[in-house]
């Protein structure tokens, strides 16, 4: 199960109306092999949802996706939204990572 922390529903909110795109489905936090610790997160907007995803409902329309592979690696993690001073950002906290980069977007298992 993956935690979503109501800044990071908010913001995902936010975006998905400044997109102004009806077709698209929602976000899809991805995990790929790449980064400094051996694997990467990624998000991107999708218009598709496929059959293996693990979809959680955001209301307004939008929906967090994340497919079965990615999921195997960030499950149990919680997606939290962080504004600082320079500085705006999606952080996965990954208690599954057992080493991570400086800037957080990588992670190794």
């Amino acid at each position: 199960m993956i935690t979503i922390e109501s800044s990071a529903k908010e913001k995902i909110t936010d975006l998905y109306i400044d997109e102004n795109t009806p077709s698209i489905t929602g976000l899809r936090i991805f995990v790929q092999g790449g980064g400094c610790s051996g694997f990467q997160y990624g998000f991107t907007w999708d218009y598709d949802i496929n059959e293996d995803d693990f979809v959680e409902d955001l209301g307004n329309g939008v929906k967090l996706l994340i497919d079965s592979m990615s999921y195997q690696y960030i499950d149990g993690s919680t997606l939290k939204y962080k504004k600082e001073m320079m500085s705006e950002q999606f952080v996965i906290d990954n208690p599954n990572a057992t080493r991570t980069c400086g800037c957080g977007s990588s992670f190794g298992v």
